[in-house]
């Protein structure tokens, strides 16, 4: 497994993340402690998750028990990763208003979430703490100012936003200078693969500028861009989240990459993977493994080099998402 340092942390995560969202769906409660365990094993240090995954409406599939009867992500990770705290850093999120209209991330807000997810997960510190969407109805110095007490009392180490404009993230850092706050985010957190490039647009340039990771969720667009068998399953893409699944020219891109990879001799989440990972300020890829499998195939990807070519000819796939 390669490593990179986290924004201006110092801190070493892999270039594999493992991301949580269906934990207790796919993987179920009980095989997910057989992911983690293979995670660690192949070197993975960087596990994602967020106070609203895996138990919320959104993760309901058929064959899977209905979300009021679903441990949280959180739950079932902390139990996975009990005795190797360590070992690994640990990013979780609040914020997601969905299925909660109190949530956001006022002073009040924030320090419930953090308490339980503390709770929920039986550890004493969170390695990195996402504001996971913008709240519109809180000042974002409000926001840091929290995250900078939470710091100081030894429950956060590093704070992030995940899904805020690059105009957000700038004004974010400028508060966190002004007020001589501990809390500045050192990373941005936003989808980002080869079919979703518009974190190129400015949140790239601004993540170089400044210092900050990038740490992209949804890299293979659902699966989509590790291996087109996936279109023969009844729930993939962002159907597991309650979107309409994919379009045509998606899977017209896939098909190409496919095509490209074969002749590489490489496999599509393969390609898909080192290509993101070149990418300016992209440190760590957040892949949502649901089998051991999956992951094994996942975290190969992370020793692919692609030659200079290689990109030129990936990129060109879509070189007209970034406008």
């Amino acid at each position: 497994m390669e490593y990179s340092i986290l924004g201006p942390t110092g801190v070493r995560v892999s270039r594999i993340c493992l991301g949580t969202a269906t934990f207790g769906v796919a993987p179920s409660s009980q095989d997910a402690d057989g992911v983690v365990g293979a995670a660690l094993d192949l070197g993975i240090n960087f596990f994602d998750t967020a106070d609203v995954y895996g138990s919320t409406s959104t993760f309901d599939r058929p064959g899977a028990p209905p979300a009021s009867q679903r441990e949280s992500a959180e739950e079932i990770l902390g139990r996975a990763l009990a005795g190797h705290w360590d070992e690994v850093v640990l990013a979780t999120k609040s914020g997601e208003r969905r299925f909660n209209p109190d949530a956001g991330l006022s002073r009040r807000s924030n320090i419930q979430q953090v308490e339980q997810s503390l709770r929920r997960m039986h550890t004493d510190r969170i390695d990195l703490y996402y504001a996971h969407f913008p709240d519109p109805d809180t000042p974002l110095e409000q926001t840091l100012a929290v995250y900078d007490d939470l710091i100081r009392q030894g429950k956060l180490r590093y704070v992030a936003l995940s899904n805020h404009p690059a105009w957000q993230m700038t004004e974010a850092l400028w508060i966190a200078d002004d007020r001589r706050l501990v809390s500045a985010p050192v990373a941005a957190q936003v989808k980002y693969s080869l079919l979703d490039r518009s974190a190129e647009r400015e949140l790239a340039a601004a993540c170089v500028r400044f210092g900050l990771s990038i740490i992209p969720y949804a890299p293979l667009h659902g699966g989509l861009l590790a291996d087109l068998s996936v279109l023969d399953r009844p729930i993939s893409g962002d159907k597991r989240y309650g979107g309409s699944g994919y379009s045509e020219p998606e899977i017209a891109v896939a098909r190409e990459l496919d095509r490209l990879a074969r002749e590489w001799e490489l496999g599509m989440q393969q390609v898909s993977l080192a290509w993101l990972l070149s990418r300016p300020a992209v440190a760590s890829v957040i892949v949502g493994a649901e089998t051991v499998e999956e992951l094994r195939a996942n975290a190969w990807a992370a020793d692919v080099e692609l030659t200079q070519e290689q990109l030129d000819a990936v990129s060109a796939l879509t070189s007209e998402s970034r406008s």
